[in-house]
C-alpha cells in the first residue's frame, strides 16, 4: 500500500459507537487479540448471534473517541505477545469507517497488528469518495477477516436481507490491492450447506490472490436467547448444528487445506 496520508493532529478525537469489548480473544485473528465490537449493522442474518448490535444505538452501546479507546486497549498489550494485536468487529465496522481508520492509525503507530472483521456491507465500489476513505483504512490494516455468507446473490438476499454483489466486489478489491485475507463461512444445515453453492464459493475463493486462511464455522444456537430478549422471532428454530462429516465436506469444497495459515 501507499504511504499513509497525513491526518490532522485531532484524528484521535473521532467518535464511534462501541457495543462491547473483549480483552482476551483467541479466534478473531492471529494470536491473542483485544476485540472491539462496534454497534450497527445493515444485514439481518437469520443465524446472527449478536442481534443486539443491529440498531445504530441501543442501551448497551457507548460512545468512545478513537484516542480514548486505544488508550484503554493499549493497557492490555502484554497479553498479545508477538503474534497478537487488536481486531475491530461488529455489528459492521465499515459503517463507522473514519472511527476505525483513526483507531487503527493509533494502533499502527505503536506497531500493533490490526485486523478488520467484516461482512463487507456497505462496500461502495462505484463511489470514489467512499473508496478514498476505505483506502485510508487499508493503509493501516494488517489483515481483513471477511465473512462470505453465500455465493448466490438471491440466496444471500434471503439469508441476510441484502444481495452480495458489493461484498464479492470487496473481496476482489482487497485481493487486487494486496491485502491479506482470512475467509469465513458459517455452515447452517439446509441453508448455507448446498454442495453446488459451496463449490462455487470455493472457486471464487481460489480466484483471490491474497487469501491466507479459510475457516468453516459450524452453526450454533448460543445467541438464540438474545432474539427472545429482543422480542424478535427466531427464524431457525429446530435447525440442528452440522455434523463433523458436513463440516469436513464443506472444508473440502472450500479448499480449506489450501490455505494453512494459523
Amino acid at each position: 500500500m501507499a504511504a499513509c496520508n497525513a491526518m490532522p493532529e485531532t484524528y484521535g478525537e473521532t467518535k464511534g459507537l462501541v457495543h462491547s469489548l473483549e480483552s482476551f480473544g483467541s479466534v478473531d485473528g492471529p494470536g491473542v487479540r483485544f476485540v472491539v465490537f462496534l454497534q450497527g449493522c445493515a444485514l439481518r442474518c437469520k443465524y446472527c448471534h449478536n442481534p443486539e448490535t443491529w440498531a445504530e444505538g441501543g442501551p448497551e452501546a457507548s460512545e468512545w473517541t478513537a484516542g480514548d479507546l486505544f488508550r484503554h486497549v493499549w493497557r492490555y498489550r502484554n497479553y498479545w505477545g508477538k503474534k497478537g494485536g487488536v481486531t475491530v468487529s461488529g455489528g459492521e465496522p465499515l459503517r463507522q469507517l473514519q472511527f476505525v481508520t483513526d483507531f487503527f492509525r493509533l494502533a499502527r503507530e505503536k506497531g500493533v497488528h490490526t485486523a478488520l472483521d467484516t461482512a463487507g456491507q456497505p462496500f461502495r465500489p462505484d463511489d470514489p469518495a467512499w473508496l478514498a476513505e476505505f483506502d485510508r483504512l487499508l493503509e493501516v490494516t494488517s489483515l481483513v477477516i471477511l465473512d462470505l455468507k453465500e455465493i448466490d446473490p438471491e440466496k444471500h438476499r434471503q439469508l441476510t436481507g441484502r444481495t452480495n454483489e458489493n461484498i464479492l466486489a470487496l473481496a476482489r478489491y482487497l485481493s487486487d490491492h494486496g491485502v491479506p485475507l482470512w475467509i469465513r463461512h458459517v455452515l447452517v444445515p439446509g441453508l448455507t450447506d448446498d454442495l453446488a453453492g459451496l463449490a462455487g464459493m470455493g472457486r471464487f475463493i481460489a480466484g483471490l490472490k491474497t487469501v491466507r486462511r479459510v475457516e468453516v464455522l459450524p452453526y450454533h444456537t448460543l445467541g438464540v436467547f438474545k432474539w427472545k430478549q429482543l422480542g424478535i422471532p427466531y427464524p431457525l428454530d429446530g435447525v440442528p448444528t452440522p455434523t463433523e462429516e458436513q463440516v469436513r465436506r464443506a472444508e473440502e469444497l472450500l479448499g480449506v487445506s489450501n490455505y494453512p495459515e494459523h
